[in-house]
């Protein structure tokens, strides 16, 4: 007989005091400033949170967003900045 794979999906609380909500599988856009740059990278997968829209991104995503952040070619895009000041 063939093996059987199973997917499980297990529902993850959301660590923030007091909210009920539960992690869903996203994409997000983070923001940081580097070097003086704001530098966009967008369809990050991450955990978000159903209610309070907490953030939690894997190890992983962390460490591939660095190397992006550190290899020197041009970004795929540009997008405008506004300043609220």
């Amino acid at each position: 007989m063939g093996d059987i794979h199973w997917k499980v999906d297990i529902e993850m609380e959301c660590s923030i005091e007091r909210c009920s909500g539960n992690y869903e599988e996203q994409q997000v856009t983070h923001t940081v400033r580097q070097k003086g740059e704001v530098v966009v990278i967008d369809q990050v997968p991450a955990e978000v949170c159903a209610l309070c829209a907490n953030v939690l991104l894997k190890p992983e995503t962390v460490r591939r967003m660095e190397k992006l952040l550190h290899v020197s070619t041009r970004p795929s895009k540009r997008v405008p900045l506004y300043e609220y000041a």
